[in-house]
């Protein structure tokens, strides 16, 4: 797995959150700029899983399995719900959606990174 990526899903998932936390505060609901670094964030996401996927079946990787692969499907899933939710929601709370949304992938991230060096 590679660290500096997953370090920059970290780092821009929380940046996500904090805007989020800021325009939910600001009393607003989510507008393009969050929209696009969601999917700019999902786009990497992806791409973690397809290099971890990769190094799996290149014979890397921990003995668990089956967390690797569940964490890796949860933290895809994680931004694009996310954003239905927070398109659903036109409100300030659909913003907090999103917050919740950035921290989660992040928290998720820092523990799949975890499994990755078996800890």
């Amino acid at each position: 797995m590679n660290s500096t990526l997953a370090t920059v899903v970290i780092i821009g998932s929380l940046l996500l959150a904090l805007v989020s936390l800021i325009v939910a505060i600001r009393d607003r609901a989510m507008g393009m700029i969050l929209l696009s670094g969601f999917a700019v964030l999902e786009l990497a996401v992806l791409v973690q899983a397809g290099l971890v996927i990769a190094a799996v079946v290149g014979g890397e990787g921990p003995a668990d399995k089956v967390t690797l692969f569940g964490y890796l499907a949860g933290i895809a899933i994680i931004p694009p719900a996310g954003v239905f939710f927070g398109l659903a929601e036109r409100s300030r709370w659909g913003s907090a959606i999103l917050v919740v949304a950035g921290f989660a992938v992040a928290v998720m991230t820092g523990r799949l990174l975890q499994i990755w060096q078996g800890g």
